[in-house]
C-alpha cells in the first residue's frame, strides 16, 4: 500500500470508531445535560490542540516538511487550542458571550482541520507526528460536529422561543393601532 492509502485508511477507520463511540455513548449521555455542560465536555479535547505545535519540532517531522503546511497546521491548532481554553472558561463562568465564542471556536477549529487535511503532499513528511492527523484529528472532527449540532439546536430553539413573543408584540401593536 502507498502512504496516501495507508493514511486515508487509518484516518477513515479512526473517524468511524470515534463516530460510533459518539453515537452510541456520548450523544445519549449528553442529551440530558445543560448546553453549557455538554459544550464544555465536547470542547475539552480541543484545549489540548497545542499538540499541533509538534509540526514545528525537528525530529518529530521530516526536515523536508513543507513550511507552509507546518506553520499553518501548528499555529492553526495553537490558536484553536487557546480559543478552546477561553471557551471553557466562558462556559464555566456563564459569560454572556460564551455561546458566540463557542461558535468562533467551531468555525476556526474546523477550518484549520480541513485546511491541514487538504495538504496530502505533507503526508510523507509527518514522521511520528503522523499520529496527530490519523488519531487525534478524527476525534476533533467528531466533537466539532457534536458542538455544532448542539449550537444549531440551541439557536433554533432560541429563535423559535422568540417568535411567539415577537408575534404577540406585533399582534398587540396592530390591535392598538386599529383601536385608535
Amino acid at each position: 500500500m502507498n502512504l496516501l492509502t495507508i493514511f486515508t485508511l487509518q484516518f477513515l477507520l479512526t473517524l468511524l470508531v470515534y463516530g460510533v463511540i459518539a453515537r452510541w455513548y456520548l450523544v445519549p449521555w449528553l442529551r440530558g445535560k445543560q448546553l453549557h455542560v455538554a459544550l464544555s465536555i465536547l470542547i475539552a479535547p480541543h484545549a489540548l490542540r497545542h499538540l499541533g505545535l509538534a509540526f514545528l519540532v525537528p525530529g518529530l517531522t521530516s526536515e523536508t516538511i513543507p513550511a507552509g503546511f507546518a506553520n499553518a497546521a501548528a499555529y492553526g491548532d495553537f490558536v484553536s487550542g487557546m480559543l478552546a481554553i477561553l471557551t471553557l472558561v466562558a462556559l464555566r463562568y456563564r459569560w454572556r458571550l460564551a455561546i458566540p465564542i463557542a461558535w468562533v471556536l467551531s468555525v476556526v477549529g474546523i477550518t484549520d482541520l480541513i485546511y491541514a487535511l487538504s495538504h496530502a503532499s505533507a503526508i510523507s513528511h509527518l514522521g511520528t507526528a503522523w499520529l496527530i492527523p490519523t488519531f487525534v484529528v478524527p476525534g476533533l472532527l467528531v466533537t466539532h460536529w457534536m458542538v455544532l449540532t448542539r449550537l444549531v439546536q440551541n439557536a433554533l430553539r432560541t429563535s423559535s422561543a422568540d417568535q411567539p413573543k415577537q408575534l404577540d408584540t406585533a399582534i398587540q401593536g396592530q390591535h392598538l393601532a386599529s383601536t385608535q
